[in-house]
């Protein structure tokens, strides 16, 4: 079972990416995140186009995110068990619990690989939006960087042996850089990987 619950079949070399949203719409928007990320800035590839809507922009940077941090743990699977993980962590200062509030509402240890509920990103974005839509973004966003935070704290060593820390520091540089400019994630949960974000930040 894979940290995102997507399955078993032929893990190792099959991972089916969740879609942008569906609609004119949602390929526009992806259209102009490929063409600024080609641009070499990603200060200007993480604002929002002019005239578009903060929903349709957070959704489908949401999806993208999910599949670049997918990716990158995909390459970790082998090597991020419960044996070698059996929490999930970001160093020794820092232990990251589950609770989904409806089931399991007090936070509970689990391993890394487990830490998964699929239930929370969207499926089909597109749709109108709910109201609490930008505090599912958070939440995700959330457990994104958690993610983030124990590869480089617990694999970061793996991901240079992998060849894969430029693909890794580009895609969590982007990610700091669309967090902060919509404060999806409160500056409080950044600590375990504070120095790095606030040199990509220039704070």
């Amino acid at each position: 079972m894979s940290l995102f619950g997507l399955g078993s079949r032929n893990q190792k070399t099959f991972r089916p990416k969740k879609n942008a949203p569906s609609g004119s719409k949602g390929a526009k928007l992806q259209k102009h995140i490929d063409a600024t990320l080609g641009s070499g800035n990603l200060r200007e590839a993480v604002r929002l186009p002019p005239g578009e809507d903060i929903n349709e922009w957070l959704a489908v940077n949401t999806v993208d995110f999910f599949n670049q941090v997918n990716i990158l743990y995909g390459t970790l699977t082998e090597f991020c068990t419960a044996n070698n993980c059996p929490t999930m962590s970001a160093g020794p200062k820092y232990e990251y619990r589950w609770a989904d509030g409806v089931t399991i509402k007090k936070p509970i240890e689990v391993s890394a690989p487990k830490l998964e509920d699929e239930a929370i990103f969207p499926q089909k974005l597109g749709a109108p939006f709910p109201p609490n839509f930008r505090d599912v973004v958070k939440t995700i966003f959330k457990r994104l960087f958690r993610v983030y935070a124990h590869i480089y704290h617990s694999h970061f060593q793996k991901i240079v042996s992998l060849k894969e820390e430029a693909h890794l520091n580009t895609c969590f540089k982007h990610f700091v850089l669309f967090t902060w400019e919509f404060r999806l994630i409160d500056k409080g949960e950044l600590a375990p990987l504070s120095d790095l974000v606030d040199s990509i930040l220039q704070l």
